[in-house]
């Protein structure tokens, strides 16, 4: 069974910076995009940035110069580096991972982590 398991989220004032982390476990073959996603009360999810498998990144408009997102291949791990948040940056954030299992690519979520931004 594969798992995504956030870790990082946190309570931190305006302008503070956090580093989420996100680690791939189970039995697969291959991890492909990986991303994060933020879902804030009566909001609908939202993309905050993806990571190819080749290190090509994409970001949201309004997290582009703030956030970076990276990954570690060997250990299966996505990270999004988030400085100078802000209080619309509140909200739970999920990783997301195209992943193969035997012959099968699927997305998967992780569970979410809080990020709470306070002016």
């Amino acid at each position: 069974q594969v798992q995504l398991v956030e870790s990082g989220g946190d309570s931190v004032q305006a302008g503070g910076s956090l580093r989420l982390s996100c680690a791939a476990s189970g039995r697969f073959s291959s991890i492909y995009g990986m991303g994060w996603y933020r879902q804030a009360p009566g909001k609908q999810r939202e993309l905050v940035a993806t990571i190819t498998s080749g290190g090509i990144t994409n970001y949201a408009d309004n997290v582009k110069g703030r956030f970076t997102i990276s990954r570690d291949n060997a250990k299966n791990t996505t990270y999004l580096q988030m400085s100078n948040l802000k209080p619309e940056d509140t909200a739970l954030y999920y990783c997301n991972a195209e992943i193969t299992v035997r012959r099968y690519r699927a997305d998967y979520w992780g569970q979410g982590t809080q990020v709470t931004v306070s002016s």
